[in-house]
């Protein structure tokens, strides 16, 4: 059997005891110990990074994209939506991370496909850790987080934001859930225990905290077995 692929704040979320499932060849933490669902509505913090994605870019990304059959933004620093629940994020011109949803999507299909020669086009690699920060004071931890003031974008315009958090690099989009205010960040994975501690600690001052995936996205794994509340 394949080893289980290992989310950048791995250690981070032991360290709760979750109860651990398997999606997409990574663990991911269900729920963790002690959580409060209420934090779901107030603050929460949720590590996605096993959602599956790839990235590409240069002078024939777009070209390309659309011979794939896949929807391109046609601003930049914006984003769409795909059929099976993932994205398509434009972080410039002619750069483009695109994400599944937690059913699936067309990534297996763009990286293999991304293997061949296709001119003008270049893979990206992406080892993101992806974190999900949903709830109504997630403002609050922006504005005490980050310079620039994306949570006043409204959800509608799709916008995509490149920018530092407590001196880290992000990517960050409003993309709601369940009718809650939700934004999904990525940052390099070497950054990602930093800034899942930092953004943790600050967001246990306005009310919220860590959080397993089911609350906010429901049974996406089956439960991983012999690993209620301790090590797989």
């Amino acid at each position: 059997m394949a080893a289980l692929r290992t989310s950048p704040i791995f250690t981070a979320l032991e360290a709760h005891s979750p109860e651990w499932g398997e999606h997409a060849g990574m663990r991911v933490a269900l729920r963790l110990r002690a959580e409060n669902a209420a934090n779901v509505d107030t603050l929460a913090l949720t590590d996605v990074s096993s959602l599956v994605r790839t990235g590409l870019k240069g002078p024939g990304a777009v070209r390309w994209l659309e011979a794939q059959e896949i929807p391109v933004p046609q601003g930049f620093n914006r984003w769409v939506p795909l059929p099976e629940g993932g994205l398509v994020a434009r972080l410039a011109r002619t750069e483009f991370l695109i994400e599944d949803g937690w059913a699936g999507g067309p990534v297996a299909r763009l990286a293999a496909a991304l293997r061949t020669t296709a001119p003008g086009v270049y893979p990206v690699p992406r080892q993101d850790c992806a974190i999900d920060i949903c709830g109504a004071n997630a403002p609050d931890l922006f504005a005490e987080t980050c310079a620039v003031p994306f949570a006043l974008d409204p959800p509608e315009a799709r916008i995509v934001t490149l920018t530092t958090m407590v001196g880290v690099g992000v990517t960050v989009l409003r993309r709601d859930v369940q009718g809650r205010p939700c934004w999904r960040l990525w940052c390099d994975g070497t950054s990602g225990p930093y800034l899942w501690e930092t953004l943790t600690s600050i967001a246990a001052e306005h009310g919220g905290g860590p959080m397993g995936v089911r609350v906010l996205h429901g049974d996406i794994s089956q439960p991983v077995a012999g690993t209620q509340g301790g090590r797989p």
